[in-house]
């Protein structure tokens, strides 16, 4: 190896289509009940993000929901859950089939989630951030009674720079990590991953939430890496410094939020080490998946409260969760 030479760290492939649902129906596709699909899988944590803020916002009648198994093969997420393996309403069997509905030539990775359009069977967006932020914008005719404000205007800017090293040094951080194809990569992702974590763990020291004093998308989206630590990255992707309930304050964070309704409610561990440990065999040759961790911690006492904040502002929490949504309960 050439001296000064650095290893190509992991690069995320982050080119997706482009297309938003808006009021304005500036790209074609205009707000509207009923019309659109949620196509997500409780496994993957960028799909886990929209899963938790259709919830939370209560978008559940205006946009349906299809959830693909844990595993994929190269091709693409499967119907695997469902009666005979195809998804109800757009009564396909591989998302994939969505996507090449409206390019037939799709060259690139069939990903979740997906939002697919019901009348026509295409695809019409994999931007998972931009996802979630319009939920919160564009669909706010849909919202239930008392729906938190997840993106106010006034917090805005403080979410983006929030959201933008969060995802850059902790969502993608972990994934750094995991594939790391040389010992000098992997050691300095691992380096900058937990500097990130420290960082989190003094910042959430004396405030409840990430931004302002109730729940917004830097919530959403720091929690669904935070959930998958103990049970995937610690081991499986070798982000073994200490584990998340080694993090007093992360972790008392992270079961904050997994006993608030609309995110625990949402979370399959199963499913979750099913995907990691049976697909990435690169990783994991065998494809064997642990047992372990132990999950009855994450519904023990938290002591948040004593740090103030409104989860959910001037809204409330949202209902029970709907018949066919649910998840398998810890323990």
């Amino acid at each position: 190896m050439a001296k000064g030479y650095v290893e190509p760290e992991y690069q995320r492939d982050t080119r997706y289509i482009p297309d938003r649902i808006t009021r304005d129906a500036r790209d074609g596709w205009p707000v509207e009940a009923g019309r659109y699909r949620l196509v997500a899988a409780r496994a993957c944590p960028w799909a886990s993000r929209a899963i938790i803020v259709r919830r939370l916002l209560g978008l559940e009648d205006a946009i349906s929901q299809g959830l693909c198994g844990p595993t994929h093969d190269p091709r693409s997420w499967t119907f695997d859950l469902d009666p005979g393996g195809v998804d109800p309403v757009l009564g396909i069997e591989r998302l994939q089939q969505a996507y090449f509905a409206r390019f037939p030539d799709y060259p690139k990775g069939i990903t979740v989630p997906a939002i697919v359009d019901v009348p026509s069977g295409g695809v019409v967006t994999n931007d998972f951030p931009w996802i979630t932020i319009d939920f919160e914008l564009e669909w706010t005719q849909f919202h239930r009674e008392g729906a938190p404000q997840l993106y106010p205007e006034h917090l805005r800017a403080q979410i983006d720079e929030v959201n933008s090293w969060v995802y850059t040094e902790v969502n993608n951080g972990v994934y750094r990590c995991g594939f790391a194809g040389k010992q000098a990569s992997y050691d300095a992702a691992y380096d900058r991953l937990f500097a990130a974590l420290d960082r989190l763990e003094e910042r959430l020291a004396t405030r409840r939430y990430l931004v302002g004093d109730q729940l917004t998308e830097a919530d959403v989206r720091l929690f669904t890496t935070l959930v998958r630590f103990d049970p995937v990255y610690h081991g499986h992707f070798k982000c073994n410094r200490n584990t998340l309930d080694e993090m007093p304050v992360l972790w008392a964070y992270a079961r904050d939020l997994f006993q608030t309704p609309g995110f625990g409610d949402t979370v399959d561990f199963s499913q979750i080490k099913t995907h990691y440990y049976v697909v990435h065999r690169d990783i994991n040759p065998t494809g064997i998946v642990p047992k372990g961790p132990d999950l009855s911690g994450w519904l023990e006492p938290h002591g948040r409260e004593e740090l103030g904040g409104r989860p959910f502002g001037d809204g409330a929490p949202p209902g029970p969760v709907r018949p066919g949504e649910e998840v398998p309960p810890i323990g």
